[in-house]
């Protein structure tokens, strides 16, 4: 009796050690990163003994490293594509929602900017800081390169209702983080990214409509440019359990909390954005009609 228990007990032993030494891989978006994922990972790993690779590698890297079985997760600020192959298999978990913000160099004496003039901005039609109230001075318009970053891909949704919008700008950047630095070290420079990112840098985030991007506004909908961000896995992947206790940490109180640090709101925080998410996209396809 004596030995059968201390068999149970010796397995029970393996199967917790082989749990704790285990290991997991995340690659995905900067945003997602800098937002949570560094923070969330070292909670998990101190609660669990499970440790998270984590890899910056951009919002398509996010969706497809996983479908293929490159990494075990991945973090992204937009769905799948359609009829796209490589994106197939990515099962998308929502875990927060994240402000796209506008911004520029810390010393720009300008603090707002409408929606519409961030639409005329990236089809070329404001190309001087006295446009938006500011100095006569040429403008450095900073956009991300291609159509299917996630930043690049959620500003054309949601500000133009057009996947296929061309975006007219001074300088292409492969990610948010050059982006972001570069609008750092430019005076006189404009463009746009996550406010998780983008709050870490020394630069000026712009009012909205008048709107400031804080926590409350932005759970609320009251600032109108956000979009969810998601973990993505492929289900059948081995360690889909182990992937899916990290998804329900994210979403537990301890989980929820890190989020909220990090100036993003936890998803299940403002399920309401849920449904203005199509006043968005029906404010996008208006303004495109009407301009």
């Amino acid at each position: 009796m004596f030995r059968k228990l201390l068999a149970v007990l010796m397995l029970g032993l393996m199967a917790n050690l082989a749990h704790a030494e285990s290991t997991l891989t995340w690659a995905g978006c900067g945003i997602s990163r800098n937002a949570f994922m560094d923070e969330l990972s070292a909670a998990f790993k101190e609660q669990t003994g499970i440790t998270i690779e984590v890899v910056g590698s951009g919002a398509t890297q996010g969706i497809r490293q996983p479908s293929a079985g490159i990494s075990d997760m991945g973090g992204t600020c937009r769905l799948p594509l359609p009829n796209e192959p490589a994106e197939a298999l990515a099962h998308l978990e929502p875990v927060a929602w994240d402000a796209l913000v506008v911004i520029v160099h810390k010393d720009t004496p300008v603090d707002n900017i409408t929606l519409e003039q961030v639409r005329d901005l990236f089809l070329g039609r404001i190309t001087n800081w006295n446009q938006l109230g500011g100095p006569d001075q040429p403008m450095e318009v900073f956009a991300r390169q291609g159509k299917i970053s996630g930043v690049g891909r959620m500003v054309r949704h949601l500000v133009y209702a057009n996947f296929d919008q061309e975006f007219t700008a001074t300088r292409f950047f492969p990610s948010s983080g050059p982006l972001e630095r570069a609008v750092e070290e430019t005076p006189w420079s404009i463009g746009i990214t996550g406010i998780s990112s983008a709050q870490r840098r020394d630069l000026k985030i712009l009012n909205l409509d008048g709107m400031e991007p804080s926590y409350d506004n932005i759970r609320t909908g009251a600032y109108t440019l956000y979009r969810p961000l998601y973990i993505a896995y492929d289900p059948s992947n081995p360690k889909a359990d182990q992937i899916q206790d990290f998804v329900r940490f994210v979403g537990s109180r301890e989980g929820r909390e890190v989020i909220r640090r990090n100036g993003c709101v936890p998803y299940t925080d403002a399920l309401a954005l849920i449904m203005k998410q199509l006043d968005q996209e029906r404010r996008a396809r208006d303004m495109g009609v009407y301009n």
